[in-house]
């Protein structure tokens, strides 16, 4: 074939990895330290190390690497930083994973063997990841590639942090979070996804306070029943308007709650009535803030009922929840039971 002739077809193995080796070894990637021409530079919001990247980290890649070399090419001193996450739980799981393949548990390790099986998985996949940077062509100046557990940068979280709660910027509180019991940490929206299951749906007689009268409240967590601090409805339901205010009668629990009123409240579901659990529920949580409900924790960390009634005390929410579905029949307060398919939150990593 003569030199002026074209292939047929485009083989980008022929000769784009040779041509990137040269850009790099000319340095094309690296800022300059001429402080006449104007900066301009990226940080690459760093994809995490728990395994390969997908079709979605190309073309975040890409979209970077075209306005970088734009700004290459109008002659500004151009920086795109590289780098990789260390993903925190969703590394974990990965090693967790790998270990059940092996036949181990991550209890049979101790933390520092953990630790260093974690670093293991972190260096093998983070090459991954920037050797398919590479072949993506992106322009990085990737002696410069940092990890968010590299020293310095560690030791800037902690300072900063340090600094944010000195300021009064960052404070303890309590507030309605993701918790896995599994891994026995707070998880964020993002790593919490909805599950369908074929479940029921239990009716429950909630007498009136002083009155013959009584609500029916339906719920698919009967066991979240301990900790119900107050009933609400909505304030434009005719039906329940004269019991506003009003006090109703805790089955099992024998306790007195506030019946409440708040839109939130669909008048359509189910009975209309809805039990508040603030302590299990972010509905819940929102209303009894805004109605200054008492909030009553009815599991531990590990999803182990607390000692809110004997019965219960130390079993898991499945377990209680026939325990506590028997007490209301037998107690005669549970009035009837239909299957039902719901969605409930779940760690999706777990």
């Amino acid at each position: 074939m003569k030199n002026h002739e074209l292939k047929e077809k485009y083989n980008p193995k022929e000769f784009e990895e040779k041509l990137y080796k040269t850009w790099e070894e000319k340095g094309y990637f690296k800022p300059s330290m001429d402080k006449t021409k104007e900066s301009y530079s990226i940080m690459m919001p760093p994809p995490n190390v728990t395994g390969k990247l997908h079709m979605g980290h190309a073309l975040d890649a890409t979209i970077q690497d075209f306005l970088i070399r734009y700004k290459r090419m109008q002659g500004f001193n151009t920086l795109w930083l590289p780098g990789t996450d260390h993903a925190a739980i969703s590394t974990e799981m990965k090693v967790v994973q790998k270990l059940r393949e092996e036949g181990r548990k991550k209890s049979d390790l101790t933390r520092e063997e953990f630790l260093e099986k974690a670093w293991e998985w972190t260096k093998e996949y983070g090459g991954t990841i920037q050797k398919q940077q590479r072949k993506m062509g992106c322009s990085c100046d990737w002696e410069r590639s940092r990890f968010t557990l590299d020293e310095g940068l560690s030791k800037a979280v902690e300072t900063v942090f340090l600094k944010l709660y000195e300021k009064g910027y960052i404070y303890k509180g309590k507030r309605m979070i993701n918790w896995c019991p599994n891994c026995k940490t707070s998880i964020s929206d993002a790593e919490v996804e909805y599950k369908e299951e074929d479940s029921h749906i239990w009716h429950i007689k909630y007498p009136i306070k002083d009155s013959s009268e009584y609500l029916v409240v339906a719920t698919t967590r009967p066991e979240t029943m301990l900790g119900d601090t107050g009933v609400a409805v909505n304030p434009k339901d005719d039906r329940f308007k004269h019991l506003i205010g009003k006090k109703c009668i805790l089955p099992i629990m024998n306790k007195e709650i506030p019946i409440i009123a708040d839109p939130f409240v669909d008048m359509e579901f189910g009975t209309g009535c809805v039990k508040l659990t603030p302590c299990h529920d972010p509905n819940d949580y929102q209303a009894g803030l805004k109605n200054n409900l008492e909030f009553v924790e009815v599991f531990d960390s590990n999803l182990i009922m607390n000692d809110l009634i004997p019965e219960v005390k130390g079993m898991n929410a499945y377990e209680a929840r026939n325990v506590i579905v028997d007490m209301l029949k037998d107690l005669g307060f549970l009035i009837k039971i239909e299957d039902y398919t719901h969605m409930y939150f779940a760690a999706f990593l777990t």
